[in-house]
Parts: structure tokens; C-alpha cells; sequence
């Protein structure tokens, strides 16, 4: 049974929710499921944007039959290659021999690489940047987003109803409907996915501040209409690495409880004084939650014992996590813990070595094994300099 949501009067959205998804690209736990978006606009031309996750098929070519109501479909756009938006578009061009593919050069190349028992060229309208295409009563603009978070990901400007189909950027886990936050969420999936991706993001939002835009359809979560200067101004902040909150987070692994013991007493001190601050167990987290979470934070406290000369596991995926997306522009402090021969400072200082504009402080919190009068007074300077 089609399930299609009215966007405007002549655009419907035709894709799918996903609520049995618990991990998204096998990486990110979905518990509130995830949304693969399809967009058809039906003008004098009809004209679909992107397809979906081949999990959905079945529900999407339900919604393109029913909102297409008898008429052929004429146009696809193809803004990202990726699977969760393009694994059914060849299914969707076998089904009809009538529509052409509007598209750039790279997606040409990825629609080939992808789909190698048909040839889809002769169907294709090749566009590059600043391109247009009329509709009918609404013209559409084609701008280029390479690396957001793919090298051939580009976005439209519909300048009738000043919507932007925004591929990837502003997307969000989680269903439309879903009662979540749209920040925490939007974060997450947003440092997991694009975050490594800054300065390409920034390009983009330079493009992005010459259009009048008035909604924001994304591949993933709900269309944003309302209020969007508030979600451009965090993707602002994101992709120019600028901390949301004067915060503090720790982030701590601990074997036999003694490190831990060490990050809650530093955690008690700061709340103590009115400092914004959350602590995290990286053995019991999602760790992508945490990843985005350090992000948010202007400062970060690690705590870990040492462990075979380097730091606990879970640590160095968190630390690891964190730069291969450019963490940076922010204080970040060291508690250590070691019976013998510690390590693990000084390992983590090497690891964020090529990190940009980081204030690690010198003055690191040294455990050996349990908490002492002295390691107990290093945490009260630590907390002092923190507030």
C-alpha cells in the first residue's frame, strides 16, 4: 500500500521509512530507524529526485505509481551515487524506458561503475555548475557539492519554491516522525558521515548563502521549513570545527574501576561548580554518539589506564574516531593511569600530533593504580583550570 506525504501541492514525497534498521552503514546504531527520501515534483514535466536503499523498493515504486496517478515519469535527478540513495535507480530505469537522468559528469561515470548490465548513457542529460532546467513553472538550478561527502554529490535549487534538495547535508537518523531532537541527532550524523569534510561543506554554504531558501529537503529525516537559520548556523559551527558549548566532556575507559572512580570524582567537581558537563563510559557507549558528543564540547578530559605500552582499546578507537574527522579548536586534558612503566599520556598526546589548534594542557592527572591524596589534588587543579 503506497505511502506518500504531501510536501507542497505539486511536490510529494515517495520514499520510504526504515523502522527494522538498528545499524545504519554497519556502523551507526538507528534505534529510532532511518529515512530514505524521494521527492516528485509534478510540473508540466514530472520530475523524481533520487531513489532509495534497495531494502525499501518495494514501498518506493508503490508511492512513485501512485503519485505519478497514470503519467509517465520524465526526469530523474540524481544528486549522490551512494547505495542508500541510488542501489534502486536502476530498477526505477528499467521500469521506465522513458525517463531521462539529469546528472554530472562523476555520476555518469558512478552510474556505469555501479550498473554494468545496462547502458543508461543515451538516457542522460549531462549538467555542471550554475545549469538550469524548466519544468514548466519551476526552473531548476543544478550546484556542485563535491565531497559532501562524495566527489559527485551536487544539489538543486528550485527557485519557484525556494526549496533546496540538499542530498546528504541537513540529513538527520531517525524516522520524520520520530520524537527526537533534530540537533543531537543531525550531529551525529553528521560528524559520523560529512564530518571530515569542513572546508567542503563551508564551500557549499558560501553557494548556499546567494539563494533565498525557504525549506531544505534532505535525503535522511524530516524537511526543514521552519527556523533554518538556526540549522544553518549549526552547520556552520560543524564545519568550521567551532565548539556548540562551553562545556566539558570525559571520556573515560576503565578496567577494574580506579580510572573511573578518578573521571566521576573530576565530574563532581565541575558540576560543583556549575560547569555544563557530561561523562562518558567508551566501553558502554554508542560510540558514535560520543564522537559526535566531543564535538559539541569546547573541552575534553581523557582517562584511561595504560594498556600492553599504549592506551585501552576503546580509547584509541574514541581518539581515533575523532581525528581521522578533524577534531580540533579545543582544550583537551589527560588523566593516565599505570601500575608500572605509564604510557598512556604520552600516547595519547601522539595521537592527536597532526591535530590542528588544540590546547592539550600540560599538566597531566598521573594514578598509580588507585587514587591518592596527590592524584585526588591534581584533579581539584585540573577542575579549577577546566571551570
Amino acid at each position: 500500500m503506497y505511502c506518500t506525504r504531501k510536501v507542497l501541492d505539486d511536490l510529494i514525497w515517495v520514499g520510504a521509512d526504515d523502522r527494522r534498521l538498528v545499524c545504519f552503514e554497519g556502523a551507526y546504531d538507528v534505534p529510532n530507524g532511518v529515512s530514505y527520501n524521494s521527492y516528485l515534483l509534478t510540473d508540466e514535466k514530472t520530475v523524481l529526485f533520487d531513489t532509495v536503499d534497495k531494502a525499501v523498493f518495494g514501498q518506493f515504486f508503490e508511492n512513485i505509481d501512485h503519485a505519478l496517478g497514470g503519467r509517465g515519469l520524465d526526469y530523474i535527478v540524481v544528486s549522490h551515487m551512494e547505495p542508500d540513495h541510488a542501489a534502486t535507480l536502476e530498477l526505477l530505469l528499467q521500469r521506465h524506458p522513458e525517463t531521462r537522468v539529469i546528472c554530472n559528469d562523476k555520476i555518469r561515470t558512478m552510474i556505469a561503475q555501479f550498473f554494468r548490465g545496462d547502458d543508461f548513457s543515451t538516457r542522460m542529460d549531462i549538467v555542471k555548475e550554475g545549469d538550469t532546467f524548466k519544468a514548466g513553472r519551476h526552473e531548476l538550478t543544478f550546484v556542485m557539492a563535491p565531497m559532501v561527502h562524495w566527489p559527485e554529490v551536487m544539489v538543486t535549487y528550485d527557485e519557484k519554491d525556494k526549496i533546496l534538495f540538499s542530498a546528504d547535508g541537513f540529513g538527520r537518523f531517525g524516522t520524520p516522525d520520530s520524537e527526537q531532537a533534530w540537533d543531537d541527532e543531525a550531529r551525529r550524523y553528521y560528524i559520523g558521515i560529512v564530518g571530515k569534510y569542513g572546508a567542503q561543506v563551508q564551500a557549499l554554504l558560501k553557494k548556499a548563502a546567494a539563494l533565498d531558501i525557504e525549506k531544505i529537503c534532505a535525503l535522511h529525516g524530516p524537511v526543514l521549513s521552519e527556523n533554518l537559520a538556526h540549522y544553518l548556523d549549526l552547520y556552520n559551527m560543524w564545519s568550521s570545527y567551532v565548539p556548540e558549548k562551553d562545556g566539558v566532556m570525559i571520556a573515560y575507559a576503565s578496567i577494574y574501576g580506579n580510572t573511573k572512580k578518578a573521571a566521576e570524582l573530576l565530574y563532581d567537581k565541575l558540576t560543583a561548580k556549575n560547569v555544563d558537563v557530561i561523562i562518558t563510559d567508551l566501553a558502554r557507549c554508542d560510540m558514535s554518539k560520543a564522537i559526535s558528543d566531543a564535538f559539541a564540547y569546547g573541552k575534553l578530559v581523557l582517562a584511561t589506564p595504560t594498556y600492553n605500552a599504549d592506551v585501552f582499546p576503546f580509547m584509541r578507537t574514541f581518539i581515533e574516531g575523532l581525528t581521522e574527522r578533524n577534531y580540533q579548536k579545543r582544550t583537551v586534558a589527560f588523566i593516565e593511569n599505570g601500575a608500572w612503566a605509564p604510557m598512556a599520556a604520552k600516547v595519547m598526546a601522539g595521537m592527536f600530533e597532526k591535530s590542528k589548534e588544540l590546547n592539550i594542557l600540560d599538566k597531566t592527572v598521573k594514578i598509580t593504580c588507585a587514587l591518592n591524596d596527590a592524584s585526588v589534588a591534581q584533579i581539584d587543579e585540573l577542575a579549577n583550570e577546566l571551570a
